[in-house]
């Protein structure tokens, strides 16, 4: 592959995860979520199910622990998600998911599913399938996180 192909490869990735971000994002601000943002979605995918320390999110977002502690307070201001003792470390917080940070965690589910569905009708089911499988090829276990 030349140059100038990896670099039109790269960009029309970067393009659809851009286009899926912001598209999941208006589905859930249509679903009621109008206090969110892309950032706090790629959070709640760390926090579920079991939830996580800052230290955790920081690591899964490639921020600083700072700036991952600044998103857990907005995130727990807003009611989406809540301190609770570590079961395993006295010293460590263990942040979880509330109901509405739930109810926002599928709302967000519906938007992808919205997404790929047109995906779907575009290219045809089995395109979408093996699409899914060869990126997961490449990049197995993510990281899923924003581009800052």
């Amino acid at each position: 592959m030349h140059n100038s192909e990896a670099m039109a490869l790269s960009a029309a990735l970067l393009a659809v995860a851009g286009d899926l971000t912001q598209r999941i994002h208006d589905g859930v601000v249509a679903r009621g979520f109008t206090d969110i943002r892309p950032a706090h979605g790629f959070a709640f995918a760390r926090l579920a199910p079991d939830g996580a320390t800052v230290t955790d999110l920081a690591v899964h977002l490639g921020v600083t622990k700072q700036a991952a502690s600044q998103l857990v307070d907005e995130i727990v201001r807003k009611g989406y998600a809540e301190r609770r003792p570590h079961p395993e470390d006295a010293r460590a917080r263990l942040i979880v998911l509330t109901a509405q940070g739930w109810a926002c965690t599928r709302a967000a589910e519906e938007a992808a599913a919205e997404v790929v569905g047109a995906w779907v009708e575009l290219l045809g089911e089995g395109e979408v399938r093996a699409l899914r499988e060869r990126l997961t090829r490449i990049a197995p276990y993510g990281p899923i996180r924003p581009a800052w």
